[in-house]
């Protein structure tokens, strides 16, 4: 049993996960949260939260999980969204047809599909499930599709990403930022793409949470203002040239900045802040490395991509983060196909005298002559050149249509005007999280199991294994555990009091009295508790009770007055085990 076969079946046996719609079988690619995994999933959310809500000032909107057709046709997932599909000819089962060669080639996710074919002929790859031949490969567009409305309604789809939301709102939350350069946005929900094949998990899921933020920044500064706060932090970077080498390289960001192999400051500045946040969470650090994507990997838009991969015992380096420059294609592409403008009015620190060409068609007889699209054949004109509007007659195409205008209607000509400022199309710089991903990787992480003396339980010194996830004591989905030595009224009654304490300082606590001590002991290691407090009667004669750490098994005696302020500060201010109490 390897690791992550041990993860999962902790994960199942104890309330993180479940296979969805078990009850009749279940499907590939859905995965239920159960009490304790929801309740550490929203514990790396609301962590995430703070990262980028409440530290970076990017505030959180929340839009519809369902977008019509236009906004994925601007985005390019209608056109270009799909994997490489091919079935085996003998039982049929559908496969990524760049999963089945990526150990012969590299870069396979690059290759077109008549390259795919190729090389599985040319290398005899057969199913893997039945060894039967496979059929030709073609691209299967990820995208779950639905009708809005009755009848054949309006096209629709499942969002495949929560960005587009914030780019379609781009104008409402400028101004909302008083159209003051840089600010962002955040969102946090769930996407859908309905995967050829997902055989790993919580690692490639049909229905999974994002957590996203789009931020939006001048063009031609791309400094950050706060860069100093990881100018020297020093992170194990896979940059291209690194991929060449076959090395990992550690530097801090400044020199990857200065060196240029990360674009720019605020780029790095984020490569810095996924760093901070995947370590806060309980990520090894050196099992986390920001790989650059490379030439022939490079989406169109992008000026530099970097993407958090954390080493997983099966699975390798998995991706969790992208963090990527997307320039200006997002809101150029919603633009064009909503024909609305997506900008910005930047105001001179002082008036500037430039000379324009400006195109000044009439519309007085413009109106009369085309009607409803007389606005757009003026935006139109004002697109050509002086050479294009010296003919008689001036062809310009409006909504695929060409239109002609006499050439007598238009005037231009240069002039020098006082301009006070300019539109400005930001450029966007998105960070990207798959949580369930990143909650996969914190549980594995997490995960130990160790040979230690049974004498919690009984006299006995004989060792045995114990299985503890060592979770970050704010990640936990247990906090702190009650444990009344007896189910007896004398011990149940402070243990309910301290326990409503610990509620009301807003910890999160459990109340346990079933079985022997060193039982429950070792069934809260499982689960990750950072500390377990016992009431017995020792407690009824002197007012203390005995506080246990998880990690170091160590005990200490310590009073239950200003209890839910020492446990509060032991999980958020580092206050330190050893000097809460008397040691045991």
């Amino acid at each position: 049993m390897d690791k992550y076969e041990q993860v999962i079946e902790l994960a199942k046996r104890r309330g993180f996960l479940w296979n969805s719609f078990e009850l009749y079988g279940g499907t590939a690619g859905f995965y239920d949260y159960g009490p304790l995994g929801s309740t550490l999933k929203r514990r790396i959310e609301q962590i995430w939260r703070e990262t980028y809500v409440v530290q970076e000032g990017f505030m959180e909107i929340e839009a519809p999980t369902i977008g019509i057709e236009e906004v994925f046709v601007a985005s390019g997932h209608v056109g270009g969204f799909s994997d490489p599909l091919c079935e085996c000819k003998n039982c049929g089962e559908a496969f990524r047809a760049d999963h089945l060669i990526d150990k012969i080639v590299d870069c396979a996710d690059s290759l077109h599909v008549k390259e795919l074919d190729k090389v599985i002929i040319e290398n005899n790859v057969r199913c893997p499930e039945c060894e039967g031949e496979l059929g030709e490969a073609y691209e299967f567009n990820l995208m779950f599709k639905t009708n809005i409305g009755p009848g054949t309604g309006r096209q629709g789809y499942m969002r495949p990403e929560t960005a587009q939301g914030m780019f379609v709102d781009f104008l409402r939350l400028a101004r909302f930022y008083r159209e003051k350069l840089p600010f962002g946005a955040t969102q946090i929900g769930k996407s859908y793409r309905n995967e050829i094949s997902p055989r790993q998990g919580v690692i490639r899921l049909r229905e999974f949470t994002q957590a996203e933020a789009e931020i939006f920044i001048d063009p031609n500064d791309k400094k950050h203002a706060n860069f100093g706060r990881f100018v020297d932090t020093v992170v194990n970077l896979y940059s291209e040239e690194a991929q060449h080498k076959g090395v990992i390289e550690k530097m801090t960001l400044g020199e990857a900045v200065e060196k240029g192999t990360i674009a720019h400051e605020f780029l790095a500045y984020q490569i810095g802040l996924t760093n901070h946040f995947l370590q806060r969470i309980g990520i090894a650090a050196d099992k986390l490395r920001f790989r650059q994507h490379q030439k022939d990997e490079m989406a169109h838009y992008a000026i530099d991509c970097w993407d958090a991969e954390i080493l997983t015992d099966r699975f390798d380096w998995v991706e969790v983060v992208g963090i990527a420059d997307r320039t200006d294609y997002d809101l150029k592409a919603h633009a064009a196909v909503s024909k609305t403008e997506l900008s910005i009015y930047r105001e001179y620190s002082e008036p500037k005298m430039v000379t324009q060409f400006v195109v000044k068609p009439n519309m007085g007889k413009l109106g009369p002559l085309f009607k409803g699209k007389a606005k757009a054949v003026a935006d139109a004109l004002k697109t050509l050149s002086q050479a294009e509007l010296e003919q008689e007659n001036i062809t310009v195409t409006v909504d695929g249509e060409e239109v002609t205008v006499p050439g007598d209607i238009v005037e231009f000509a240069e002039e020098t005007v006082k301009i006070s400022g300019e539109n400005v199309i930001p450029h966007v710089i998105e960070p990207s999280y798959g949580i369930d991903r990143i909650f996969y990787s914190t549980m594995e992480h997490a995960f130990e199991e160790e040979m230690v003396s049974g004498k919690e339980e009984t006299e006995d010194e004989e060792a045995e294994a114990r299985i503890v996830l060592r979770f970050k004591k704010e990640v936990a989905p247990v906090q702190v555990a009650i444990l009344p030595l007896l189910t007896r009224e004398e011990l149940i009654n402070p243990a309910r009091k301290i326990e409503s304490q610990l509620k009301q300082k807003g910890l999160l606590v459990s109340y346990d009295d079933s079985g022997t001590i060193g039982r429950r002991y070792r069934r809260n290691d499982e689960i990750g508790t950072p500390y377990s407090i016992t009431i017995d009667y020792d407690t009824l004669e002197d007012n203390t009770v005995t506080i246990r750490d998880r990690d170091s098994m160590k005990q200490v005696r310590a009073p239950i007055d200003g209890i839910a302020d020492l446990v509060y500060e032991m999980i958020y201010m580092g206050k330190d085990f050893e000097s809460a109490g008397k040691a045991l």
